[in-house]
């Protein structure tokens, strides 16, 4: 009976279109005051679930990654990209996919990419290359979600203080898998640009103007190098790692580019502490929902569950794709992780998958999980995007210009699932 209520409640709850941490929260406490738990165990409970160190690591990439978007880094990244591979047919989409996973190197979050690169990409991917509204949103929609992959990954923050695996592996590991997506995206565009018999919209860029341009952007590539060099070269963890990339955004934001004001910085720590806190709510309700299975026997009994019924790490992995997969459509990435990787890990490792590995596909299906409609969080920032005076893309025309892209994304992750190696080369673990 504390099943039925404990998902019961959470499902109704979320099909009312209810947030994400108030279904978490609520539906724990009504399965606790029927089993006449105490209550005073949701206050420490919520909190030592938020109180990790390793947790501090968010805010921080969250404020880095607002900084840099101020500074101007999108229009600096897009301009070289753009003279490197913008004269080819599609070359456009092939910018907007590459730079997508540059910026979600930067920002770690898939809506912020969205955001900040599609104000700009999507009218150019119509005007210049001839794709349609709802293509265009679509694939500026589906690059954004490599940002949960390619490190450093909020994402990979958070299944790392769940299982307690390291920050940096996970940051290593998401690096193969992430270019991957990448190249199947381009792959699609490429097939579309065949299908439509579109052509190159520019001239092939002088050598002294890529030049200019990566003189620009240097600053913005260089951040991801200093964070994962730093970590990896033993210089300082990911949560300091996280702290130094503010303090590097502030200077080429401030001092360099010049872009970012004194004056700016209120608008910018309230946007960072809002999303912080949306993030740290979910992370507090999912760690109370988490002992409530805990406590109760719902983790055990669904572990034995999926033991008897996978009996191998193939059949295993499978079925942990499409659950992910469904859940992908219904509930954003965090919740999902604190929801099954306290109840998938023990089977995982039990059947001797690589802890590593299984982040990574745990992360690549909750990224696909952003674009999957009903509940596509990249799709509804990208359909919020003003293009043109009388243009306009609904849900509808996305989630249909989508599939191609989401089934691309999918032949990468049987790849990556069922190929360790993709994930573990770069950790000498293949």
């Amino acid at each position: 009976m504390i099943n039925l209520l404990l998902f019961g409640t959470f499902f109704v709850m979320l099909f009312l279109n209810i947030p994400i941490c108030v279904c978490l929260g609520m539906s724990a406490i009504f399965a606790m005051v029927y089993a006449g738990d105490k209550l005073s165990v949701v206050a420490t409970n919520t909190y030592s679930g938020m109180s990790k160190f390793l947790l501090l690591a968010i805010p921080f990439f969250v404020l880095s990654g607002n900084i840099m978007a101020k500074a101007g880094i999108s229009t600096r990244l897009i301009a070289f990209i753009d003279d490197c591979c913008g004269h080819r047919r599609g070359g456009i989409a092939i910018v907007c996919v590459i730079v997508a996973m540059f910026f979600g190197a930067i920002s770690g979050s898939g809506p912020a990419t969205v955001a900040a690169l599609g104000i700009i990409l999507i009218p150019a991917m119509m005007d210049r290359g001839g794709f349609s509204a709802p293509f265009s949103s679509a694939l500026m929609a589906t690059a954004s979600s490599i940002a949960i992959v390619i490190p450093p990954s909020i994402a990979f923050v958070v299944y790392a203080s769940i299982t307690g695996i390291s920050v940096g592996d996970m940051f290593m590991g998401g690096i193969i898998p992430g270019i991957m997506m990448g190249v199947a995206l381009i792959v699609i565009v490429m097939i579309e640009v065949r299908r439509k018999g579109l052509k190159s919209s520019r001239e092939k860029a002088s050598w002294g103007q890529r030049w200019k341009s990566f003189r620009s952007a240097f600053w913005g590539f260089l951040m991801p190098v200093i964070i994962l060099g730093g970590i990896y070269g033993g210089i300082f963890t990911p949560t300091e790692a996280a702290a130094v990339s503010v303090v590097y955004g502030l200077i080429v934001g401030i001092f360099i580019y010049r872009e970012v004001k004194m004056k700016d910085m209120i608008a910018i720590l309230v946007d960072s502490a809002k999303t912080t806190g949306g993030i740290m709510l979910i992370i507090g309700a999912a760690s109370l929902f988490t002992y409530v299975c805990s406590v109760h026997g719902i983790s055990t009994a669904a572990q034995n569950l999926l033991m008897n019924i996978a009996g191998n790490k193939y059949i295993f992995l499978l079925i942990v794709n499409v659950i992910f997969l469904i859940a992908g459509c219904f509930v954003d990435a965090n919740s999902a992780m604190y929801i099954f990787i306290p109840i998938m890990f023990p089977v995982a490792t039990a059947l001797g998958i690589n802890p590593v590995h299984f982040g990574i596909i745990a992360t690549v299906n909750l990224a696909i999980g952003q674009v999957t409609p009903p509940v596509g969080v990249n799709l509804f920032v990208a359909i919020g995007i003003k293009i043109k005076e009388g243009v306009r893309v609904t849900i509808e025309t996305i989630s249909k210009a989508v599939w191609p892209m989401i089934i691309a994304c999918i032949v990468v992750l049987l790849l990556i699932t069922y190929v360790p190696a993709f994930s573990l080369i770069l950790l000498g673990q293949a």
